[in-house]
């Protein structure tokens, strides 16, 4: 008997074939739709091969869109090959009923699109049950690994779980999509066509892309209603420094409403009042109270995930999710990096055992050569699995993204974004075996007593922070950033620090100049696609800070497999823009307008927490939490009590009002400025 193997696509079945010893795998078997030697059989899919049908399958009445064919839950969903699939589904149903086949095994990626894939084409070809069928679960496509998950498969019975959160994740997204984008087509077309002059109008609407849509145009109206806020902050400069005054306890101003902040006044002449009172003595002199040395670590990041690396690569490359998705798909099918749609920014107790490995790879790349021969020599990954990037709790379906530190040579073929991604992965990956950087902290606290013009004596303070990088760390590896310089925090050279620490308590500096220095609060920023992935990530919320992130784990919108596309998908419908150049994401007037319909007919769609808590039960039933019955319930109710609840609305008026305050917005040509 013979095994049969079955990839996702071509390029992957032929480094199966390699791994499997077959000759000439590059060339071998592209005709014919499989590969055949000795005991191995390898044929793949090519993406999906089965789609599912579209209700007038089902009925022809429901080709067309009427209020009376929904809600539309079918009790059975029919499927069907597409049509440009054809030749080599039948090639592969053929191969996964031969006789002579004893076991198949299913190597479609290791996630629940890979066991969808799989698990149409098993349903449609009608595989019988009796054969025997197991599951290949591998992190990289190197040959080691690769022979490794053949060796390991576990039974496909084990995967059933994963299984049905697929199909169930692929019926929401039907019905929802069928159910709603009919009924408010069906409702509230005629009133869009009309407000903005169309020919035709559906109004399209999804599980995820409606609620992504909603973040942006939130976003977008935070900014547009933002007023912006002046404040007036007290600046006094000596010995070379500036420092800031804040009204703590003992000043004048403790806790006074003419406050906006602790260290800035509403008004400048509240400003200008304390200034002067400064100025009665002259010249003006601060006293020393307290001057605090520390210093302060900065560990290494955790490793990339997904949405990590795509907001990184939006941020420094200027490419879009979808590029980055790309990108980093190719790198993994070349060998040079491990599975890319992952969550987890951590390793497994497993591979941590075996890390050794790809930092030796690396030895051979030259930009990092000479970090991975240190970290080898000095044994700095010992240790690795009893740090914080190495969790197996935190792993579902891979470990996060980072180099094989195997097939270096097929950079040279790759573009030079793809080199850049590569490069970052690679740098990230070995900075987690580097000590963490040190930061040496000094801050200042200066005082004068002050009289105010009613004879009342006051104690004002002012503040000055100091830093520099003491030891670079693990910064040697990815750069020390250009950091921004805050308000309250100067950079901190050799000699002003050796300057510093010779000032002593109740010792007096004389000021040079005292300043009312004008601010101004800063609208909300617009999303980039990468902050934009991160918010989906995180249920909504957009958390840009990497240490706080590493932190929360929770169900997102969406999956890492699927944010890009839907990205993608809203600016194909003209529903947002994506500035290329910036890849600063704002809404079209039309997506406003999408936006208000939806908000006044199912407003549940637009809510980031409600569409993770789907994405969050999908994950109970890939886990066993949840059954499939339990889950196909809650989701058909959705479905009929939302679809029928904007039958009986009868609100276009109203609608048509709030689409006037989004008009005079982009009649203004601000929705443009982005």
């Amino acid at each position: 008997m013979k095994n049969l193997y079955i990839a996702e696509k071509p390029s992957v079945a032929r480094e199966f074939a390699k791994a499997l010893g077959v000759k000439g795998a590059d060339s071998a078997g592209g005709r014919d739709g499989f590969i055949e030697t000795g005991d191995s059989v390898i044929t793949w899919c090519v993406g999906h091969l089965v789609t599912m049908s579209y209700p007038d399958a089902y009925d022809q009445e429901l080709k067309r869109w009427t209020m009376a064919t929904i809600p539309f839950v079918p009790s059975e969903y029919k499927y069907e090959i597409i049509d440009a699939a054809s030749r080599q589904f039948n090639v592969v149903k053929q191969l996964l009923n031969r006789d002579d086949i004893g076991c198949i095994y299913v190597c479609t990626d290791s996630g629940r699109e890979g066991e969808y894939i799989y698990r149409l084409v098993d349903q449609m070809a009608n595989v019988p049950k009796s054969k025997h069928k197991k599951r290949v679960w591998i992190d990289s496509q190197t040959e080691e690994e690769i022979l490794r998950g053949i060796r390991e498969a576990k039974d496909l019975s084990e995967y059933d779980s994963l299984s049905d959160s697929a199909y169930l994740r692929a019926q929401e997204d039907y019905l929802m999509g069928i159910n709603f984008s009919r009924v408010l087509t069906l409702k509230y077309s005629q009133t869009v066509k009309n407000y903005l002059k169309l020919d035709k109008c559906v109004i399209a609407v999804g599980r995820v892309m409606t609620c992504v849509l909603g973040m942006i145009v939130k976003r977008e109206r935070e900014i547009r209603e933002f007023v912006p806020t002046p404040f007036y902050r007290v600046v006094a400069s000596c010995n070379g420094f500036d420092a800031e005054w804040k009204a703590v306890e003992g000043s004048k101003y403790f806790e006074s409403h003419l406050l906006y902040k602790e260290n800035g006044f509403k008004e400048r002449k509240t400003a200008e009042e304390l200034i002067n009172d400064i100025n009665r003595e002259t010249p003006v002199k601060l006293i020393v109270d307290k001057v605090e040395k520390k210093s302060e670590k900065k560990a290494p990041p955790m490793l990339y995930n997904l949405a990590e690396l795509q907001n990184d690569c939006s941020r420094l490359f200027k490419i879009s999710p979808t590029d980055t998705l790309n990108i980093v798909q190719e790198l993994y099918e070349k060998k040079l990096v491990t599975y890319p749609r992952t969550d987890a920014r951590v390793l497994s107790t497993a591979v941590s055992k075996e890390i050794y490995k790809n930092i030796s790879g690396l030895k051979n790349y030259e930009p990092v050569a000479a970090f991975a021969d240190n970290i080898i020599t000095q044994g700095g990954y010992k240790n690795l699995a009893k740090s914080k990037y190495v969790n197996d709790k935190q792993i579902t379906d891979h470990y996060a993204i980072i180099p094989t530190g195997q097939g270096l040579g097929a950079l040279k073929s790759v573009s030079d974004v793809a080199k850049k991604v590569y490069d970052i992965v690679a740098k990230r990956f070995l900075s987690i075996f580097y000590p963490a950087a040190v930061y040496e902290k000094v801050a200042l606290t200066l005082s004068k007593e002050v009289t105010d013009a009613s004879g009342n004596v006051n104690k004002e303070s002012f503040f000055a922070n100091f830093k520099r990088l003491k030891t670079p760390g693990y910064l040697q590896i990815v750069g020390i950033p250009n950091e921004k310089k805050k308000d309250d925090e100067e950079k901190l050279t050799a000699e002003k620090l050796s300057e510093l620490e010779n000032l002593k308590k109740g010792q007096e500096l004389e000021v040079s100049e005292l300043n009312a220095k004008e601010g101004e609060t800063s609208p909300p920023k617009r999303y980039s696609s990468g902050t934009l992935i991160l918010a989906m990530e995180n249920a909504g919320q957009l958390i840009e800070d990497e240490e706080l992130r590493s932190q929360i784990k929770g169900s997102g919108i969406g999956t890492s497999a699927t944010r890009d596309s839907i990205i993608t998908k809203l600016v194909t419908n003209k529903y947002i823009s994506l500035n290329k150049k910036t890849q600063i994401v704002t809404p079209t007037f039309l997506g406003e307008i999408i936006y208000d319909v939806v908000y006044y007919s199912i407003n549940n769609l637009l809510r980031a927490e409600m569409t993770a808590s789907w994405e969050k039960g999908l994950t109970g039933v890939a886990q066993g939490e949840i059954s499939k019955e339990e889950y196909t319930d809650k989701m058909n109710n959705f479905v009929i009590n939302n679809t029928n609840l904007v039958k009986e609305l009868n609100n276009q008026y109203e609608i048509t009002a709030v689409f006037d305050l989004s008009k005079q917005y982009y009649e203004k040509g601000a929705g443009r400025k982005a």
